[in-house]
């Protein structure tokens, strides 16, 4: 039995990690050319760095790992995770490397305080950050945050299964207040609420969910009207394997050019498997 500290993922997990590698081997390739600029690498539920590939039983490179792999280098790693069984992990594989920082803990508070603060615009800093969440564990102020630094290319994990398991439901007076609150977090406001529900075409005025993709939308709008990111591209679904969609994989950024990118990345993968 594989050790509790890998996850075991599935075929969408393994597609969403070699999207993410390509990206960052562009990325990395494109700053490390700037000399006047110092671009770093962020992985904010970094895992154990290893994962068990459902499909075959073999491990398969988490995020972090192919990050460090990457050539031309990041100059600097940050990986995060509450989980200290993965932070032992990561620390194993990353062994006494100088230029990565690990920390074991909330990523919100780590992100804001510590890692954000070495990402100034002025200070001619640029970052790669991955927020890939297990479910509504990310706060609004850490997506608005990225986006208002002016120097960060985000992926982000938009949660919509735990998001319809745990809050959206018909009857929102039935839901946990904490549920409601987790929702809150996430979004920034109970604006979701307005965009989740509708009563147009309901004879009787009754609530009704509006589907994921409204609800994707209409978050995506928010990443651009109230984050400022400046290119946000329609998201990518992301399946489990009965096809039901568990997550969308957003991408936001300030550049043209990384938008150029992740547009035909994204275009390569949006058909497969659907």
């Amino acid at each position: 039995m594989a050790p509790s500290r890998f996850d075991d993922i599935g075929y969408w997990s393994e597609l969403k990690l070699e999207i993410i590698k390509k990206y960052a081997a562009a990325y990395s390739t494109i700053l490390s050319r700037q000399r006047d600029l110092y671009h770093l690498y962020v992985d904010a539920f970094a895992g154990g760095g290893v994962h068990i590939s459902r499909s075959t039983g073999e491990f398969v490179a988490g995020s972090p790992l192919n990050a460090l792999l990457i050539e031309p280098r990041f100059r600097e790693y940050h990986l995060i995770d509450i989980d200290r069984d993965k932070i032992t992990s990561l620390r194993e594989l990353v062994g006494d490397r100088s230029d990565v920082y690990i920390y074991e803990g909330d990523c919100n508070p780590i992100l804001l305080h510590e890692v954000f603060p070495r990402i100034r615009y002025e200070d001619s800093r640029r970052a790669l950050c991955l927020l890939d969440p297990y479910g509504l564990h990310l706060a609004w102020d850490v997506i608005r945050t990225a986006g208002q630094l002016r120097t960060i290319d985000m992926f982000l994990n938009f949660p919509v299964a735990d998001m319809n398991r745990n809050v959206l439901w018909r009857d929102l007076e039935g839901v946990d207040p904490g549920n409601v609150e987790r929702m809150n977090r996430f979004w920034g406001d109970d604006s979701w609420r307005s965009i989740a529900y509708t009563t147009s075409g309901n004879l009787f005025g009754w609530p009704e969910k509006a589907a994921n993709e409204t609800i994707a939308e209409g978050f995506r709008e928010r990443l651009k009207g109230v984050a400022n990111f400046k290119h946000v591209p329609e998201p990518l679904p992301m399946r489990n394997s009965q096809g039901a969609i568990v997550y969308y994989l957003f991408f936001a950024s300030q550049s043209a050019t990384a938008d150029h990118i992740i547009r035909d990345i994204f275009g390569r993968y949006r058909e497969r498997g659907a």
